[in-house]
């Protein structure tokens, strides 16, 4: 797809959106597009302002972990996805012994998309590619994006009348972008289509199961473990880059909440998610490969909490700090700028919260007799100023 020539700039209107689709046309054609499935694919788009309006409004995501999470895997959520899988238990032993992937994960990232089935999206989706496509604040993204929608049209999968989505694009029960459908999507009922649209879920939760098969999820490991941490503990340990087995970290007085050692499941890395002041995660690789399908720390968590409470684990025990929140991109901005004249550099100001700005945080944390959590709080940023 580096081939395709998109736009470098926003447009203000659907005036020239006609010709935008005839030109596209041949770049379609170029990728392998019959003229066939164009013509039924385009026979009844047009200009969404509603898919432009939101793409260019889309709100920074500064909720707190713990507000999020209570949405997220909400008491009524984990009783529907305890429910979906017993009324699919066939088909997710299926899956799972497939696939190697839990039916409890599974059926948490089908809650988590589209709240098991019950809001899948119902946008024409060639008509939001190719307005997005066109609009060409992010072209080259929904062009390829188009590309692969034309293709699984082509290959038969769906009729243009029933691809439907998000505004953005994301597709069925458990939301694929056309890229990763084109990728990963099976067909796992038999039918000769990778149907994730359909009522029935089936090829969606394969297809999910599938991909997360992709990106090595390990059946039997955890994505991470609440932990307890001894009094007096080094902060300077939650990095992604210091990694342990459990019986090691227990050794240093990192322990599971029932104040017994964490299985060794693998590798883990230690994570306080809000700072020294709520809950810390002993993180297996499965929590990366969770990160493979959307890498939002708090969708990650949330995944994997909700798995845990699906297959009859409780609440988090520790609390979260009562004012904590996410800061905004102009914060984080901010935020490396006064660290970095304070002598503390980042290595860059670009509002990304990456391990040069949480090395600089941690050495002024410890500058000023903070515990190193490394972590880019409000409270952190306001004692800058």
């Amino acid at each position: 797809m580096a081939a395709l020539t998109v736009a470098p700039f926003a447009h203000a209107d659907a005036a020239g959106f006609p010709n935008w689709i005839a030109g596209f046309r041949g770049r379609a054609r170029a990728a392998g597009i019959s003229d066939r499935t164009f013509d039924a694919a385009f026979a009844d788009v047009r200009y969404l302002q509603d898919s432009i309006d939101r793409d260019r409004n889309q709100a920074e995501f500064v909720r707190p972990l713990a507000d999020y999470l209570s949405s997220a895997v909400s008491d009524t959520r984990v009783v529907n996805g305890r429910d979906k899988v017993g009324r699919f238990a066939n088909v997710l032993a299926q899956i799972e012994a497939r696939f190697d992937v839990e039916p409890q994960v599974v059926t948490a990232v089908w809650g988590m998309e589209s709240n098991y089935g019950q809001r899948r999206g119902d946008t024409p989706l060639i008509s939001t590619l190719a307005t997005l496509a066109y609009d060409g604040r992010r072209g080259e993204f929904f062009e390829s994006q188009l590309i692969a929608a034309l293709k699984i049209l082509q290959n038969g999968d769906v009729s243009p009348r029933d691809m439907t989505g998000s505004w953005a694009g994301a597709m069925g029960h458990t939301q694929f972008i056309p890229t990763s459908y084109e990728a990963y999507a099976v067909d796992f009922t038999g039918d000769g289509r990778r149907d994730i649209w359909a009522d029935d879920p089936t090829d969606a939760l394969a297809s999910t199961a599938a991909y997360f098969r992709r990106f090595n999820w390990t059946k039997g490991q955890p994505w991470g473990v609440e932990v307890r941490l001894p009094a007096g503990f080094d902060f300077s340990q939650t990095s992604r880059s210091v990694t342990r087995n459990p019986s090691d970290w227990a050794r240093v007085g990192v322990v599971g909440v029932d104040g017994r050692a964490v299985p060794d499941y693998g590798e883990a890395t230690l994570s306080t998610p809000t700072g020294a002041g709520g809950p810390a995660f002993l993180l297996f690789r499965n929590y990366d490969v969770i990160g493979r399908y959307n890498n939002a720390e708090a969708y990650i968590i949330g995944v994997g909490h909700l798995s845990d409470r699906i297959r009859g684990l409780g609440p988090l025990s520790a609390p979260f700090p009562p004012d904590e929140r996410r800061l905004l991109r102009a914060e984080r901005t901010e935020l490396q700028q006064r660290l970095t004249n304070a002598g503390f550099s980042t290595g860059g100001v670009d509002g990304r919260i990456g391990p040069n700005t949480r090395a600089a945080i941690r050495a002024y944390q410890r500058s000023v007799g903070l515990p190193p959590d490394g972590h880019p709080s409000y409270m952190l940023l306001q004692r800058l100023r």
